[in-house]
């Protein structure tokens, strides 16, 4: 895909999500890291019900430490993998209390040296809270930037290099939630709602659903339409 390519995709989505932003819940800095730590293999839904639990009554270090282990789990139990995911957060709770003033570094090496956080969440929570050119990469971007050929790559961090080299510094604030948005709402794993996507026509993917397919039918109503068939035989 060449650079003019590329450069109309991104107008189009900035047309289409002028404001877009994370789904996930936060009003600070370590209220968003925390949430993209359990975002990990979750919806953003089942994240946020969860936090509503928590920040209410601890949305700092101090405070989930002082929430404890037992009842954070508790919260977080829907969340999926529940027992590392509190054994992190308890763990970079410590760390930004006696390193780093109960505050989340605005450094994304710092931010990757954290227990549980990866090149994606770091790169996440920069991107967010702090308006840095970084575009994490999860399975949704990683699916809409090689289906498009915007970004092609073998790896997540392959195509976060890529994606962050080709999308201009303007459009870098909010690359990730467009691609995200669209991979999870249009570009889906199974079947991408091609017919629908603002970007089809510039998307490279070979394999294009551009007609939306037919509801398949229960067992029931095939049942029923084999009856009235054979009614009609009678």
């Amino acid at each position: 895909m060449n650079r003019e390519k590329r450069i109309e995709i991104l107008k189009i989505l900035q047309a289409v999500m002028p404001k877009v932003t994370t789904e996930l819940e936060h009003k600070t800095p370590f209220e968003l890291l925390v949430a993209v730590m359990l975002s990990a293999q979750a919806t953003d839904k089942s994240v946020n019900e969860a936090t509503r639990k928590i920040f209410p009554e601890a949305n700092t270090p101090e405070e989930i430490l002082k929430f404890g282990p037992e009842r954070f789990l508790d919260c977080i139990k829907h969340v999926g993998l529940y027992k590392g995911k509190t054994k992190n957060v308890m763990k970079v709770c410590e760390i930004l209390r006696d390193q780093y003033d109960s505050k989340v570094p605005e450094d994304i090496e710092a931010l990757q040296k954290l227990p549980g956080v990866g090149k994606k969440t770091a790169s996440v929570v920069m991107n967010v809270a702090f308006d840095a050119p970084f575009i994490g990469v999860d399975t949704h971007v990683f699916r809409v930037a090689n289906r498009t050929g915007y970004a092609p790559g073998k790896t997540p961090l392959q195509v976060q290099i890529k994606m962050e080299k080709y999308t201009p510094a303007q459009y870098k604030p909010r690359a990730h939630q467009w691609f995200l948005r669209i991979g999870r709402y249009i570009c889906k794993a199974r079947i991408p709602e091609c017919w629908r996507c603002p970007i089809e026509r510039l998307c490279e993917y070979k394999e294009k659903v551009l007609v939306k397919p037919e509801p398949k039918k229960s067992k029931t109503a095939q049942l029923l339409e084999g009856e009235q068939k054979d009614l009609k035989n009678t």
